[in-house]
């Protein structure tokens, strides 16, 4: 059976860039800041060049998402850093992060009866609730994972920390499904 492409659609990271943030100062002079205190603790910040959002919180912690490359998140760390260096905020100019989830998507390349996996996996690791959601969510322990898999073959994998996380969790589900005859 031929290997499963694995396409990166987002990478979520955290870092620690400042000990402590004034958000509401950040929201008065970053155009597309937005800071609601009451429905969210955090400051709401999307650059377009290159695309993504970070949630910005007092504690001086950022979450970033909207890369879909370890290196795409240095560039809009970077990015981030020098906007608030930019308005006199003392923040880390390269700052650590840490990758916390990778969401990928794949494909089998054909139908898949979601009923005959439910049966054959005997639900091991997963939930299918078809009048809630139209897909089956298969978790995998090692690497710890969930994959989303739809009827169409199309499959959603989330909660790797690399692109080989992703790309052996598919291997995993593709021998499972194989030698239940399923594929």
């Amino acid at each position: 059976m031929t290997e499963v492409d694995i396409k990166v659609e987002n990478v979520v990271a955290n870092a620690r860039i400042a000990e402590e943030l004034d958000l509401q100062y950040i929201e008065s002079r970053l155009e597309a800041a937005v800071f609601t205190k009451k429905k969210f603790p955090g400051l709401v910040y999307r650059t377009k060049d290159p695309k993504s959002a970070f949630l910005i919180f007092r504690s001086g912690k950022v979450v970033c998402t909207g890369s879909k490359t370890k290196e795409g998140v240095r560039i809009v760390m970077d990015k981030l850093s020098t906007d608030l260096r930019g308005l006199g905020i003392e923040v880390a100019e390269h700052p650590e992060f840490k990758v916390q989830n990778i969401v990928a998507s794949a494909s089998i390349g054909k139908e898949l009866n979601l009923g005959a996996i439910v049966v054959g996996l005997e639900l091991e690791g997963m939930e299918y609730e078809p009048e809630v959601f139209p897909g089956l969510v298969y978790r995998i322990k090692d690497p710890k994972s969930a994959i989303l898999i739809f009827s169409s073959g199309r499959l959603v994998i989330t909660g790797g920390k690399t692109v080989e996380d992703c790309k052996k969790s598919v291997h995993i589900l593709k021998e499972k499904l194989k030698s239940l005859e399923l594929i």
